[in-house]
């Protein structure tokens, strides 16, 4: 283009454009190509200073892009997308049809299946934010997936970038009734159906949101540094179902980690109130409440009022930024060096008070807020159940083949119960169930997403934190463990039972399966290596699957039955009655039948489905390494005295998926360390 210009104003064109009398044809062809140069040179600097800023990941959880919800969610993700090539997307969930819409999008949109999700599919608020924290990018983002973001977000983020602070910023996101346009096809120009460009901004967004940071509309982005954003440990809150932006926000306000800025001012985004009005309708649930309760046990939100009067509002005047803090009437300038300290700078607001009142006028009270925070806090629940059956349960969580894999536990086994549900959701097997032995797991199940039923009549005057082979509590237990599995059987589905001390090497559902009807499969509990697995007492009631006939029925009962007889476990009552007393209906070294209903009992192998005691498995250094090479199923962590023995063992051999400090499921993306038990 620069080469054109020096051409045109060669003498060779000057005189030949004065031989044929169009010398102010040439003139003006100078001007408009030189212009066109210029404009294109000035454009690149631009693109060039944007896309020479910091990295951004926005963090999202959408609802599957189906329908309405799944147009405007793909409008909003093009939209952040069309800002700045330095923008990243994650979307944070497990539906196909999310990760269809990622791939039409290209590279700078992936999907994260790997945080913790309830049952019902509802993302995790802590997990999405730990994940968030564990990006390499230097800017991390949260937002709705609906919300449409306009071009000042960038440069916001741009300047917060420089600053010489450690930072958490949010931003309310605006509603609106109506939006009927859509975006070109380069991701970049708003348009009307007539393909006329439009300005958004102007239009729409003549009122900006200040200080209305409550709902779920609100942006929260932050620096990436090792500084954490808060004291404590964020809970389990529950994404979308109320309560954890505020909650978030005060924390961070209270713990003084890091500047935290309103910049509500200086971010311009909206979404459609309709879509959060479905929302709303959906939050009036036990979810609701969940979240609710975690308010009121974790952190500082439910007894201390947000420390407000360190929220600095952030607030562009005659192209500079500028920090307001309403309680304290100060401005503070945002320099262009990161050596720049803010507490330092702090220059009066009143030159410029005419210009900025307006806004600052706009912005909710201090009292407003906290009494607004107070009547939030007197709505908090103290306690939580889930409203539905063990019908209900069992119609949404069996698989094609009407199977439930049933894990029993009590609270003092609430640790290890998560580990082995973590297991099976890394396995990507959701047809789970969890049977609460008293009201601490039943709430604790709930509030980690667990699809979860309380035993009616759960065994009484026991201790659970004591509660392993040998005792009272676990001759009682093992009780509830027949009784439960047998409702469910007579409800017309198949179990495996597995107790929460197995670990999970691969799915064993086909290989189980493949024993047919009428066939109770169980894990023997013989140590020796050689000779017969089913010799009397060698039947393990911790792991066993069984189909939904009438033989396995009849024969439950007369277990349940005799058990409910004994002084002793289920155990015994198991190979008793199935096998008969000294091993009388054995068939052979790994079969029994029982006479009566005819149904026949497999033991496992051992090699495929090992004990605690087998093979010295558990005294292995790589334990995980050794199973797998042997082809392992599972393992079952038994043969050892005591509760606290059993969690030792399993955590340092490697086997555990959960971290009990953060109540995550460890994940691939996460710094791992061996949990603080001891």
């Amino acid at each position: 283009m620069e080469a054109r210009c020096s051409i045109l104003f060669s003498d060779f064109y000057y005189k030949k454009a004065l031989r044929s009398g169009l010398w102010l044809v040439w003139l003006c062809g100078i001007f408009l190509i030189c212009v066109s140069f210029y404009a294109t040179l000035l454009l690149s600097k631009e693109r060039k200073i944007i896309n020479e800023g910091p990295k951004i990941t926005l963090f999202t959880a959408p609802r599957p892009f189906t329908g309405f919800i799944g147009e405007r969610q793909a409008l909003a993700v093009r939209s952040w997308l069309g800002l700045s090539e330095n923008i990243n997307v994650v979307l944070f969930s497990q539906d196909p049809s999310v990760f269809s819409l990622a791939e039409s999008l290209g590279s700078r949109v992936l999907v994260e299946p790997n945080i913790d999700f309830t049952f019902l599919g509802t993302p995790y608020f802590h997990s999405m934010v730990a994940r968030s924290l564990a990006s390499s990018s230097d800017v991390s983002v949260l937002v709705n997936p609906d919300a449409i973001i306009l071009s000042d977000f960038v440069s916001t983020l741009n300047y917060a970038h420089k600053l010489d602070e450690d930072w958490l910023l949010v931003a309310a996101t605006q509603n609106i009734s109506h939006f009927p346009f859509h975006l070109d096809s380069g991701g970049k120009r708003w348009l009307t159906d007539d393909g006329k460009h439009v300005g958004i901004k102007k239009e729409f967004l003549s009122q900006k949101s200040c200080g209305k940071l409550h709902g779920e509309g609100v942006i929260i982005a932050w620096n990436n540094v090792d500084l954490p954003l808060h004291k404590g440990i964020l809970p389990p809150f529950l994404y979308g179902k109320g309560l954890h932006n505020r909650w978030i926000i005060t924390e961070a306000l209270n713990s003084d980690f890091r500047l935290v800025i309103e910049a509500s001012l200086t971010i311009s985004s909206f979404y459609l109130n309709n879509l959060h009005q479905e929302k709303y309708m959906a939050n009036t649930s036990w979810e609701l409440s969940g979240n609710s309760l975690l308010g009121r046990l974790y952190g500082s939100f439910s007894f201390r009022k947000a420390k407000y009067s360190s929220l600095f509002m952030l607030f562009e005047y005659g192209g500079r930024y500028l920090f307001v803090n309403k309680n304290q009437n100060i401005a503070y300038m945002l320099g262009y060096k990161r050596s720049l300290n803010l507490w330092k700078k702090g220059v009066s607001v009143s030159p410029m008070e005419e210009e900025i009142q307006s806004c600052l006028d706009s912005i909710e009270s201090l009292a407003e807020i906290e009494g607004r925070l107070v009547n939030e806090q007197s709505r908090l629940w103290t306690s939580i159940t889930m409203p539905l059956s063990l019908e209900n349960l069992l119609s949404v969580r069996a698989d094609q083949n009407k199977t439930i894999v049933l894990g029993v536990a009590g609270y003092s086994y609430k640790d290890m119960l998560m580990s082995w549900v973590c297991r099976l959701r890394h396995l990507r097997l959701s047809n789970f169930l969890v049977c609460a032995l008293d009201s601490e797991i039943y709430e604790f199940s709930i509030l980690q997403g667990l699809p979860v039923i309380k035993f009616l009549n759960p065994p009484t005057n026991i201790s659970f934190d004591d509660c392993h082979f040998g005792t009272e509590c676990f001759q009682k237990v093992t009780k509830v463990k027949s009784r439960m599995v047998l409702q469910i059987l007579k409800l017309g589905y198949n179990v495996l039972l597995s107790d929460v001390d197995v670990y999970w090497f691969e799915n064993p559902l086909p290989y189980l399966r493949s024993f047919g009807p009428s066939v109770l499969v169980v894990q023997s509990d013989e140590y020796n290596m050689a000779g017969p697995i089913n010799l009397p007492r060698r039947l393990n009631s911790g792991f066993y699957y069984a189909n939904s006939d009438i033989a396995t029925i009849k024969a439950m009962e007369k277990v349940v039955n005799h058990a409910a007889n004994s002084n002793f476990s289920e155990q015994p009552s198991f190979y008793d009655t199935l096998c008969g007393e000294g091993g009388s209906n054995r068939l052979n070294d790994n079969q029994c039948m029982e006479p009566e209903t005819n149904l026949l009992v497999h033991f496992l192998n051992r090699d495929l489905f090992p004990n605690g005691a087998y093979g010295g498995l558990w005294e292995e250094k790589d334990i995980k390494k050794i199973c797998m090479d042997k082809g392992c199923l599972i393992l079952h962590n038994n043969w050892i005295g005591g509760r606290k023995k059993k969690l030792e063992r399993q955590v340092l051999s490697g086997l555990w998926e959960y971290d009990i400090n953060t109540r995550m499921c460890l994940q691939s993306w996460q710094r791992i360390d061996i949990p603080s038990y001891f």
